[in-house]
Formats: C-alpha cells, structure tokens, sequence
C-alpha cells in the first residue's frame, strides 16, 4: 500500500480582534463628519470675510455671476481663496503626517523642522537676486529648497540615532539661520519687501484661480504618493527590521517619502509662504482618534488640516475687521502653546 503525502496544515487565519467592526464602522462615520465640517468651514471661506455679504448676494456670485462689486468678491477673490486653503491645508496636514512617521518624531512639522523655512529661503532668493518673480519659475527653487532642509536636518539630526528633541532642534536652528536671511534680504530689497510681507507670514490673501489651478498638480501628485505609503510607513512603525521582514524596501520608502514631503511643503510653501503648526497639531489629534492606523491617519489629517487653516484664516478675517490678521499668524498663536505642551510632556510618544 502507497503511503498518502501527508496532508498539508490547513492555513492559519486570524480572526479578526474583538470590537474591530465596530470601530471600523466608528472610523469611517468619522471620516464622513469630518468631511462634513470640511465642507462647512469651506462654505464659511466664501461667505465670510472682512466685509460683510448676504447670503443670497455670496449664491449670485457664484452661481450668477454678473462682474458687479459683490460678485467679483465673492467669485475672484473668495472663492481661490478658499479652494487654495483647503489645497494647501491638506497639503500640510500630509506633509507633517508622514514626517512624523518616517522619523518617529512626535515633533515633526514642514514648519518645526524647518523644511517652510528652506523653500521660503530659495524662493526669495529666486525674486530678489535672480528676477523670478513668476509662480511656475519660482516654485522649482521652492522644491530645491525644501529638498536641501529636509536632507539637511534628518543628517544634523543624527540619521539612525535621531532623536524628536535633536531633529526639533536641528530644525529650530536651520529655521533661525534661514529666518535671519530672509529678513536680510527683505530689509535690502524693498521691491521684495513689498512683494512678499504678506507672504512672509504664511496667508492666503494673495490667491487667485490661476494660481489655484497651477499649484494643484504638484500638490495632487504630493497627496496621492502620500497615501500609497500607508502600508510601508505602517511597516517602518515596526522597526527596520521588522518592516525589512515584511518585504518593505526601506530605502525606496524613505525616498519616496521624502520626494512627497518635498512636493507638498514646497508647493504649500510657494504659493502661500511658511505656514507653521497645521502639520503638527492635526496628525496629534487624529492619532487620538484613530489609533496609529497610517490608513486611516493620512485621509483624516487630508480632510481636517484644510479645516485647521481655513478655520484660521477666517478667523483673521473676523476678528480684524476692517483689516485682516493672517493664517500663518493665527495658526502660530494656537500652535505655539500646543508645540510648548508636546516638548514638556514627561513621557513624550513614540511613534
């Protein structure tokens, strides 16, 4: 009699931990609320601001746009403006998110490690010394600038045994000397003082559709890189080894990741200047929310750091009248303290 080949183990499955549909379904409400504030905080954009529209005058700039006062408000000045915050408030939210989890540093933002500071420094330098004074020729030195800082602080802090207080502080130094230029070169050059005090500052002031619509590529092709890395950065959480065990290519994610937080905060940069703190305070709170899942953080910091900055940018409009207080400061105002809470936390999070 032929011996049967011995039966193979039937595969392992893991069920599911208790509760997990639950939240699931608890994860994706939330998404669709925060959608829904997004939404709403989008409407007040429009419909709010230093001067004072009815309702029905802000529904005949949109959608019955005749080129009276109102209307141009409403639809040249508004409008881009608003689309702008939530473009670039996503941008920023990602941006800080997947620093966060590619340096496992609780204190990573575009603004705390200086990557703002770098493309504001080459941008600059591109209107006063080079004469560039268009958004497609100078966001490419944007790029480069935001590129150099990026490396510049992941090597002065240290690469493998980087801590979150010494990449804090490799940045808040890169940030000083960068800041320091910037005002330089401003108090030089009055022609790129009056093109860019407002810009200086982080604002949306100076929107407009063409500026929109040149912008979004490079900000779209950011986010979507962005979000393709849930799974590796979702490995790399684990360690390299771990994640190495689980066929993550760790040179290619860091890359990767680094080519994405260069096109998010050099394109959010270029267009609206150094806009600090939206990238450290939404991933935080979304982490609360959702446990430490990059898949479900990435879309929420997506979804509520626009909320964040428009929020903020409103605000400024209101609380100054007739004049206005820009985001950049409002964010830094409410940043700042939560920025002051994380560094004195006994037991700071690892990520």
């Amino acid at each position: 009699m032929v011996d049967s080949p011995p039966e193979a183990p039937p595969e392992a499955t893991t069920a599911p931990p208790p509760g997990a549909p639950r939240r699931r379904r608890l994860t994706l409400a939330g998404l669709a609320v925060s959608v829904a504030l997004l939404a709403a905080v989008t409407v007040l954009g429009i419909a709010v601001g230093a001067k004072q529209i009815p309702l029905d005058q802000v529904w005949h700039g949109l959608f019955h746009y005749s080129g009276s006062d109102t209307d141009v408000v409403i639809r040249d000045v508004r409008l881009p403006r608003t689309l702008l915050g939530v473009l670039v408030g996503a941008a920023l939210g990602l941006a800080g998110t997947v620093m966060q989890a590619l340096t496992r540093n609780p204190l990573a933002d575009p603004g705390v490690l200086g990557i703002n500071a770098g493309a504001s420094a080459a941008v600059v330098t591109a209107i006063s010394f080079l004469g560039i004074t268009s958004l497609t020729g100078y966001v490419w030195f944007a790029f480069l600038g935001a590129a150099v800082v990026n490396v510049a602080v992941y090597v002065l802090g240290g690469t493998r045994g980087a801590t979150p207080v010494r990449l804090a502080l490799a940045g808040t130094a890169l940030t000083a000397v960068l800041t320091g230029y910037l005002n330089a070169v401003n108090l030089l050059d009055n022609a790129a003082l009056d093109k860019m005090r407002f810009w200086t500052v982080g604002s949306l002031a100076t929107a407009t559709m063409p500026t929109v619509t040149r912008i979004a590529p490079f900000l779209a092709v950011g986010a979507v890189l962005a979000l393709l890395l849930a799974r590796p950065l979702n490995a790399l959480a684990l360690g390299d080894d771990q994640a190495r065990a689980l066929g993550t290519g760790l040179m290619r994610t860091r890359v990767l990741a680094m080519l994405a937080i260069t096109l998010l905060c050099g394109g959010a940069t270029a267009v609206c200047g150094p806009i600090v703190y939206v990238g450290l305070m939404v991933p935080h709170a979304v982490r609360a929310l959702t446990g430490p899942d990059m898949r479900w953080i990435l879309p929420y910091s997506a979804v509520l750091s626009p909320v964040l900055l428009l929020g903020a940018d409103v605000l400024g409009r209101v609380v100054a009248r007739p004049g206005e207080l820009q985001a950049g400061i409002v964010t830094a105002l409410i940043g700042g303290p939560v920025f002051i809470y994380l560094v004195r936390r006994r037991r700071m999070a690892q990520l």
